[in-house]
């Protein structure tokens, strides 16, 4: 193997970096256009009374399964994330439920995260990093308020989920940084799906499907975007105090 990696040329072990990145784009692409119909409410109303069937007499195999596909759903990007937030409360409740829907997604985001760090994080970071002029001043604002700045990534509900684990990765965020901001910062949004869920029983038992304009409620965004104002705040206070710019 070390006499194959000796023998490629530079481009291609560039190329090869860039492998699995390019496969999760494609399996995201595929999984958009192919399961659309497959994950979704009906589906699991139509499969609820055997999904807690199988919880009730395996509930460990059950929650691990659970973890494993949406890490993958996450992971790959694919069509399901808010049906897999919304079943985590329905068959484990707001405590556990909510524990495993964050602790999946932050797993699939980290995947995410490292696959395009490997691949043209690396070599786009190590770009700024020699960078002089606006690029500069950009990473150092970045490193000044990179806590916040990934905070706000996640809280903003208009961020989709695939580009706060990418972006991060393309301009040198560290790893541990990423991980532990992305834990903290779905709290609110996996709380919000976990709950919807502790009650889909009785909303499929009425013969509706779960409503989720509930999260564009008052008392539901208001806090989120608190939280928004919150972490964007340290960055406006400097910009006002005339420091460096972000």
């Amino acid at each position: 193997m070390t006499e194959t990696n000796e023998m490629m040329t530079p481009r291609a072990r560039r190329w090869l970096r860039h492998l699995p990145l390019i496969a999760i784009l494609l399996v995201a692409a595929t999984g958009a256009a192919t399961l659309g119909d497959d994950l979704s409410f009906d589906t699991l109303r139509d499969n609820r009374a055997a999904l807690l069937a199988f919880r009730d007499g395996n509930f460990t195999a059950l929650a691990l399964s659970f973890v494993g596909v949406y890490v993958l759903i996450v992971a790959f990007s694919l069509p399901g994330a808010a049906v897999a937030s919304v079943t985590g409360g329905f068959l484990f409740g707001l405590g556990l439920g909510g524990v495993l829907n964050v602790v999946s997604a932050t797993i699939g985001a980290a995947v995410i995260f490292l696959v395009a760090r490997w691949g043209p994080g690396q070599a786009l970071s190590a770009r700024m990093e020699a960078s002089e002029g606006r690029l500069q001043r950009l990473r150092e604002g970045l490193r000044e308020h990179e806590v916040n700045v990934l905070l706000l990534l996640r809280l903003v509900p208009a961020v989709p989920f695939f580009v706060a684990n990418l972006l991060p990765a393309l301009v040198g965020v560290r790893f541990w940084t990423f991980l532990w901001t992305t834990a903290v910062g779905i709290v609110p949004g996996a709380l919000v799906f976990t709950w919807i869920g502790v009650g889909l029983g009785e909303v499929f038992a009425r013969g509706e499907k779960p409503d989720l304009s509930l999260l564009w409620e008052p008392y539901i965004i208001g806090p989120i975007l608190g939280l928004c104002l919150l972490a964007a705040l340290p960055i406006a206070m400097k910009m006002l105090r005339g420091g460096k710019e972000v």
